[in-house]
């Protein structure tokens, strides 16, 4: 009798499990093939989005810009990408809302950097003051890594109407228009820049967060999507900021600096296959992820302040309500 009934008991909470899975919410989550983007991955592997009943299907794209689109048209549920003037714009007309921060810019971590064509730095392009006058490549106008070139141009006092920017729309084609030439320099992804500086592709002028660090991405989603299921974004962001822990926790010495610890021997190989290289092409091409998926804020207005006075947002934006503070948790 004893053991029908434990029979009985084992049957009945195989099917509360069963119908615990069946009942999972499947969300759609955008990101690039970077290092900092294996933080879903590494939230998939270790079961952190599971326990909250989510099965997250990876969407990738080869720029930052199109993710913003695709989470406004709602063909995504959140974005993992960086800030770029489209994103501010249509978080100005109230479709879209920043939830988490993401990558940033830091100093010691490989996040973006400033390469040189071999033959501009046969002409003379040796450093990052050399980039009046010259052609960078860049994802798109208005971009995040057109953002970095305009922080690097103003550092070294440099009159960024000087720089040719040019838009060639993805990833892929910046390191193939920098590596054949046909650009002078380019703002490219360190996933690129690590090992096509290695092979002696192009020329390394220097690492974006070494120059100037800065909010590179954050997590967004639809302002309606936020609204209609605050539930489910509160369950996304508990796994995902789990996962940016186990990431930042992993590259991230105690004083701040990039350093393998002891959980890296195991995140290395989740990077590796999710970017598509070698553990030791990725191991030098680690961006930076804050640990509690928190915002610089001050950065952000700062952003939205510049990208206003470029022309490539109209009208107003308030910075205070593209970031949505139900949510976010900004750095001090």
């Amino acid at each position: 009798m004893r053991a029908r009934n434990l029979s009985a008991m084992a049957a009945a909470i195989s099917a509360l499990l069963t119908g615990a899975i069946a009942q999972a919410e499947t969300i759609k989550v955008g990101s690039l093939r970077t290092s900092s983007g294996s933080t879903i991955v590494i939230g998939q592997q270790r079961g952190y989005f599971e326990a909250e009943g989510l099965t997250v299907e990876l969407v990738n794209f080869d720029a930052a810009a199109p993710v913003a689109v695709a989470v406004t048209s709602g063909s995504i549920d959140f974005g993992v990408t960086g800030m770029t003037a489209g994103l501010y714009s249509l978080g100005g007309q109230g479709a879209i809302r920043i939830i988490s921060g993401q990558i940033q810019e830091h100093p010691s971590f490989h996040g973006s950097a400033i390469v040189a064509s071999n033959r501009a730095w046969d002409a003379g392009l040796k450093s990052l003051k050399d980039l009046a006058g010259k052609s960078v490549g860049v994802t798109q106008v208005g971009s995040s890594l057109h953002y970095s070139v305009a922080l690097i141009a103003e550092k070294y006092g440099i009159d960024l109407k000087t720089i040719r920017i040019v838009p060639l729309q993805a990833n892929a084609n910046v390191a193939t228009a920098v590596t054949g030439g046909q650009v002078d320099a380019a703002a490219a992804v360190s996933t690129f820049a690590t090992t096509g500086s290695q092979r002696g592709d192009v020329k390394m002028l220097g690492w974006v967060g070494d120059e100037t660090p800065w909010q590179f991405g954050a997590v967004v989603a639809a302002t309606k999507f936020t609204n209609e299921h605050t539930d489910t974004v509160k369950r996304f962001l508990v796994a995902f900021h789990k996962a940016q822990r186990d990431y930042h926790d992993a590259f991230t010495a105690p004083d701040g600096t990039r350093h393998d610890e002891a959980d890296a021997a195991n995140i290395l190989p989740i990077v590796a296959a999710y970017v598509g290289q070698t553990i030791e092409q990725v191991r030098p091409a680690i961006a930076y992820v804050d640990g509690g998926g928190r915002v610089d804020v001050k950065d952000v207005l700062h952003q939205i302040t510049w990208y206003r006075a470029q022309g490539f947002i109209k009208g107003e934006v308030d910075g205070n309500v593209v970031i949505d503070k139900r949510f976010v948790v900004p750095m001090p």
